[in-house]
C-alpha cells in the first residue's frame, strides 16, 4: 500500500444514513398530524364552551349573535385603516364582539337600535344597527353617511369609524359621545344648559361648520342644481332656530302658527315682535339682545337663494356682535313656488347679480360694520443732527 499523505476515506455508510433520515421524517410527520388534530379539536371545544357561557338576548333585526375573537393581524389592519381616516368594513361577528353581544342599548328609533361598544384598544363606540327592511330613503341615507361622514374628520363632527353590510344586517359604527348630543339638552323638559352657554355653542359651531353635512337646503330637492357650501349655511340657520326656541323646528300641536318654528320666527320679526317671542321662549331679559341677533342671523342663513345666504365668516361676525345686521328678505318662498326661479337671489335693481363675488367680499348685504374708525395722525419724529 502506497502512502498518499491524506487520511484514509471513511467507510461507506450512506445506505444506513438515508434510512435513518427517512424514519425520522415519517415520525415527525405523524407527530405533526396528531398535534394539528388535537389543537383543532381543543379550539372547537373552547369556542363551544364560550358560546354556551354567554346567554344571547332575543335577536334584534336579524343580528347574528356569536362570540368572536379579533386576532392580532385583523386589529393591526384596523388600526392602519383608522390612521388613514377611512371607514372600515367590519363583519357582523366583529360588531358582536365589540358590543359584548349587544348587551348595552343606548337608544332606538325608526331606523334601528344603537348599542354601546368598545374596540379592543379601549376606544368607546356607538353601533347603530339598522332595520333590515329599509326603504329606499333609508338605504340612501346609509350610503350617504358612509360616503360623506366616512371621508370627513372634524372636531365638531361625530366620526364614523366604519360600517357593516351583508345579507343579514347593516350597521354604522360611530364615535361614542360621552355627554350625548345637543338635542338631548335643547329639547329636555328641564333647563340643562344656561342660555349664555348655548350662545357660545352657536358661535363655536359656526366657526367649524363649513364643509360639514347638515339639514337639507331647498336645492337638495332639485335636480341639476349645484350643491355648494351654502347648503351648510342653510343647515346652520335651522339649528339656530332650535337653539332659540329650545324645541324642534317641527312640532305639531294645538297652535298651528307654532307647528313650524322658523316660519313663526319670521312672522314675529315681520310684526316687530321678536322681543316678545324670545321672552315667550323662556329667554331672560339679559340674553334678549343676543337671542334677537341669532334670529336675524338664522333668517339670513335660510334664504331660498344660495347666493343670498352669508358665508360662515360673516355669520360668525354677526353672532359675535359689533356689527349692525341688515334686514333679511322673506325666506321660504320655495315652500309655495315651483321651479328654479325661487332659488335665485332677489333683485332690487333689475339685475340678478345683486350678490356678486365682489360684493360678497364686503359683506355689505348682510351687515354694516359699526366699529368706530380711529382717526389717523401722522407723527413726525425730529432727529437731531450730530
Amino acid at each position: 500500500m502506497s502512502w498518499t499523505g491524506y487520511p484514509p476515506p471513511p467507510p461507506d455508510n450512506s445506505g444506513k444514513t438515508a434510512a435513518a433520515v427517512i424514519v425520522s421524517l415519517v415520525i415527525l410527520a405523524i407527530i405533526g398530524v396528531v398535534s394539528c388534530y388535537c389543537a383543532k379539536k381543543m379550539r372547537k371545544a373552547i369556542v363551544t364552551e364560550l358560546q354556551a357561557a354567554v346567554a344571547p338576548p332575543a335577536p334584534a333585526y336579524n343580528v347574528v349573535h356569536q362570540v368572536w375573537a379579533v386576532d392580532a393581524p385583523t386589529m393591526e389592519k384596523f388600526l392602519q385603516e383608522l390612521a388613514k381616516e377611512k371607514p372600515v368594513r367590519f363583519t357582523a361577528q366583529q360588531l358582536c364582539s365589540f358590543t359584548s353581544n349587544y348587551s348595552t342599548t343606548l337608544g332606538s328609533g325608526g331606523f334601528g337600535v344603537v348599542y354601546k361598544g368598545q374596540f379592543p384598544n379601549g376606544v368607546k363606540i356607538a353601533v347603530k344597527v339598522l332595520k333590515w327592511n329599509l326603504d329606499r330613503t333609508a338605504v340612501e341615507q346609509f350610503m350617504a353617511e358612509v360616503g360623506t361622514i366616512g371621508r370627513t374628520y372634524h372636531i365638531n363632527l361625530v366620526r364614523l369609524y366604519g360600517f357593516c353590510y351583508d345579507h343579514l344586517m347593516s350597521a354604522l359604527v360611530f364615535e361614542y359621545m360621552e355627554n350625548g348630543s345637543l338635542d338631548k339638552y335643547l329639547f329636555s323638559d328641564t333647563k340643562a344648559i344656561e342660555w349664555e352657554k348655548l350662545h357660545e355653542i352657536a358661535i363655536g359651531t359656526a366657526k367649524g361648520y363649513r364643509g360639514t353635512p347638515g339639514y337639507s337646503a331647498p336645492e337638495f330637492m332639485l335636480k341639476n342644481f349645484p350643491i355648494t357650501h351654502k347648503c351648510d349655511v342653510y343647515s346652520f340657520g335651522m339649528m339656530l332656530f332650535e337653539i332659540v326656541g329650545m324645541r324642534k323646528n317641527t312640532k305639531v300641536g294645538s297652535n298651528e302658527s307654532l307647528d313650524w318654528f322658523p316660519k313663526h320666527v319670521w312672522g314675529e320679526y315681520e310684526k316687530g315682535e321678536l322681543e316678545a317671542m324670545t321672552l315667550s321662549c323662556g329667554i331672560e331679559e339679559k340674553d334678549r339682545v343676543k337671542a334677537e341677533r341669532m334670529c336675524m342671523v338664522a333668517l339670513w342663513c335660510v334664504q331660498d337663494a344660495p347666493d343670498a345666504r352669508p358665508p360662515m365668516s360673516a355669520v360668525v361676525k354677526m353672532l359675535e356682535g359689533g356689527v349692525e345686521i341688515m334686514a333679511p328678505p322673506k325666506p321660504f318662498h320655495y315652500l309655495f313656488s315651483v321651479g328654479l326661479n325661487v332659488l335665485k337671489p332677489p333683485s332690487n335693481s333689475g339685475n340678478s347679480s345683486d350678490y356678486s363675488t365682489s360684493e360678497l367680499g364686503t359683506n355689505s348685504h348682510w351687515y354694516k360694520d359699526t366699529t368706530p374708525i380711529m382717526a389717523k395722525y401722522e407723527i413726525q419724529i425730529a432727529s437731531s443732527s450730530s
